[in-house]
């Protein structure tokens, strides 16, 4: 029989859960609802609710993300992206190399960023080998979590179930302590997607190489006549005479080019115009306007860059500003100074209006603006970019510099020279001295959303714990498993907490299954840490849905996924790491 704080413990987390599965509020406004749950219902004393963001992990978590952002800005990451990046080959071959460079990334830095700089090298593989990117980049995700199992530093739930191991006993995992059971379960994770993965993946709907973005085929040039309406009008008035998505994207007159004009530019009788957008579009805008269209097949995407101006793609990431919005609404010219010139979604580009669709996570956007603004506006938009970057001069020095300081972190770690919090705090801190890191990169770097979420979680958990919830949970477990031996508990608990991941935040699931692992040890009397280990590698297995982990929602659209896709291959892989997972666990943790 449950008592009265019990009875809330267990109606906050199911509340909670809730509304992690209707996803109507983020996940960090309902970690912080249970947090106010549970601090004003006294299950947790006032001076003690916010000691979360004081924890270990989290500062952990915080400042692995500075050092990713430093490892990113240095270019270690570009050159060997690079290396890849000319690729050619089969196609199995194209999807082990990119899944298998994921995999090593994430094994030390945020499994979101590794993926993202792998995204344009996986897409670009896909378009100009003819196959279709839904076969590639669903692999990609995986290995990107797969990855993040092998560290102490790989993924936030290492960090949780490496703090709540020490609270509990005085000892966290170590650097690698994860390692042995981590790698085997992404080797074998990873052979499986590999050559499971495009086969089980049905593609065919999805796009190819002629679906891909191509300035080229939409660019027309037309000359300003003196009788037509264009002549003393200025660019913007000019594209209001039509109501459709032709954009001017660029001036000539003479042997001058201007490329992405003001919107404020007069246009006179000597200039000719570069048109972007659908054939009948940009006839539209020549009629009304009484421009003189030229004998061209089109330019070049590169007419309409210069040192000054780029043409950069980008994809929507979770939490940016540009989701749900039309780019009518979004006034990316007067506000930013950047064209759209196209989208792609699921892998082809979209050839409907542009003004009137509203974005989702994944869209590909093509973005033809400043080049010295671009990155910045980029990362205000909430965007990543989809251009592999040029090697500056001075990078083999801040490759060096960058290196070294996240090596030292991970010695100082492994050393026990200084706990991992304060180790990875003081690579932060060296990254940002040595400004491969700009102080106004340091809180960008950052994902707030999932430091609010571990901070709040954290207490939560403690609560179910201090209340005798997860005492009560792992109870009922062990009368459920009377007459089972303890490796099929640790079974039950993995396979318990693959589900818990799937519909709710790998870090919170961690946060709330740490606990009812370690009494469930108790309870039987033997060693809590393959029941840890059980939960780490758990709460890491989001495979069977697209809100399970950010990795799985951001090569959704991209790939032109449905739901149920993801169950297709992620629930024989969760079967593959259960089955690999369980034996290397007692070999290495016995109970």
């Amino acid at each position: 029989m449950l008592n009265l704080d019990q009875a809330i413990a267990f109606g906050t987390l199911f509340l909670a859960f809730a509304l992690f599965l209707w996803g109507r509020f983020r996940y960090d406004v309902v970690a912080m609802l249970a947090l106010l749950a549970v601090t004003l219902t006294g299950l947790i004393p006032v001076n003690a609710a916010f000691s979360g963001f004081a924890h270990p992990a989290v500062i952990t978590v915080a400042a692995v993300l500075i050092l990713s952002r430093a490892l990113q800005n240095a270019g270690i990451v570009d050159v060997i992206v690079r290396l890849l990046s000319p690729l050619r080959g089969s196609e199995t071959l194209q999807i082990s190399s990119q899944a298998g460079l994921v995999a090593v990334l994430s094994s030390f830095m945020n499994n979101v960023g590794a993926l993202a700089l792998m995204l344009p090298v996986a897409l670009r593989n896909a378009y100009r080998n003819n196959y279709a990117p839904a076969r590639s980049l669903m692999p990609l995700a995986f290995a990107s979590l797969l990855g993040g199992m092998v560290t102490l530093i790989g993924t936030p739930p290492n960090l949780i179930v490496a703090s709540f191991r020490e609270t509990e006993t005085g000892t966290a995992f170590g650097m690698f302590a994860f390692a042995p059971v981590g790698l085997a379960v992404a080797l074998a994770g990873l052979a499986f997607i590999i050559f499971a993965g495009p086969r089980l993946l049905s593609a065919d709907r999805r796009g190819s190489a002629d679906d891909a973005l191509d300035v080229g085929d939409y660019l027309a040039e037309a000359r300003v006549q003196k009788k037509g309406k264009a002549w003393g009008r200025t660019v913007q008035e000019v594209e209001k005479l039509v109501d459709n998505e032709a954009r001017i994207v660029g001036l000539v007159q003479g042997t001058k080019r201007q490329v992405a004009p003001a919107a404020t530019q007069k246009l006179h009788a000597r200039h000719v115009l570069i048109l972007e957008g659908e054939p009948d579009s940009i006839k539209e805008l020549v009629d009304a306007a009484g421009l003189k269209l030229l004998d061209s097949e089109g330019l070049s995407p590169h007419r309409i860059e210069s040192d000054q101006v780029e043409v950069a793609e980008a994809v929507i990431k979770p939490g940016s500003r540009l989701e749900g919005k039309t780019p009518t609404a979004l006034t990316l010219r007067r506000d930013y100074g950047i064209n759209l010139l196209g989208i792609a979604r699921h892998g082809r580009r979209v050839r409907t209006r542009l003004g009137k669709i509203r974005l989702q996570i994944g869209d590909v956007l093509l973005l033809q603006g400043p080049s010295e603004t671009m990155a910045s506006t980029l990362t205000e938009l909430g965007c990543l970019p989809l251009a592999e970057r040029s090697l500056k001069i001075d990078r083999p020095r801040r490759l060096l510099l960058a290196g070294g300081i996240f090596a030292l972190a991970i010695a100082a770690t492994v050393s026990n020279l200084l706990p991992v919090q304060m180790a990875f705090v003081a690579g932060a801190v060296g990254v940002v001295i040595a400004d491969i890191v700009r102080p106004t990169e340091i809180y960008e770097s950052i994902d707030w959303p999932v430091i609010v979420l571990l901070g709040a979680m954290i207490p939560v958990g403690q609560a179910l714990e201090t209340t005798g919830g997860a005492a009560l949970i792992a109870d009922g477990m062990t009368a459920l498993g009377a007459d089972l031996a303890p490796v099929w508990m640790i079974a039950l608990l993995l396979v318990g907490t693959m589900f818990v991941s799937d519909a709710i935040n790998n870090n919170a699931t961690a946060v709330l299954m740490a606990p009812i692992g370690f009494q469930l040890a108790e309870r039987l009397q033997v060693s809590p840490d393959p029941f840890l280990m059980a939960v780490a590698v758990g709460a890491s297995c989001s495979f069977l849905t697209p809100i399970g982990h950010q990795s799985n929602t951001l090569v959704m659209a991209p790939g032109g996924y449905l739901f149920g896709d993801y169950w297709r291959l992620g629930l024989p892989l969760q079967t593959v790491i259960a089955i690999v997972a369980v034996p290397m666990i007692l070999i290495v943790w016995p109970l």
